[in-house]
């Protein structure tokens, strides 16, 4: 089984937005070292795109993505994750 890769930690800037692909995927933003958004969906290209509208999500300073085709359960885990890391809070632009 090929084991699905993230993406290094990629500057949020244009060349970087055109590169990321239009397949199912899940991602992590963050600005400062802090993760603001953890997303998933269908097309990674255009959820990006999206987030990166909101004020909060905006802020993001970094990017990081991966292909994979069970976007929400893999979403949900590093939610998990992240919450048990975090006294139960979740990154503040999913709030």
């Amino acid at each position: 089984m090929l084991e699905n890769k993230w993406s290094d930690w990629r500057d949020n800037n244009q060349k970087v937005l055109s590169e990321i692909p239009e397949k199912p995927g899940v991602y992590m933003m963050h600005a400062d070292i802090k993760i603001l958004f953890i997303g998933g969906s269908q097309n990674m290209k255009k959820s990006i795109t999206e987030a990166l509208e909101k004020k909060c999500v905006s802020k993001a300073t970094r990017i990081r993505f991966r292909e994979e085709g069970n976007f929400d359960e893999i979403k949900n885990k590093l939610i998990t994750d992240y919450k048990k890391r975090h006294e139960g809070n979740i990154p503040q632009c999913m709030n």
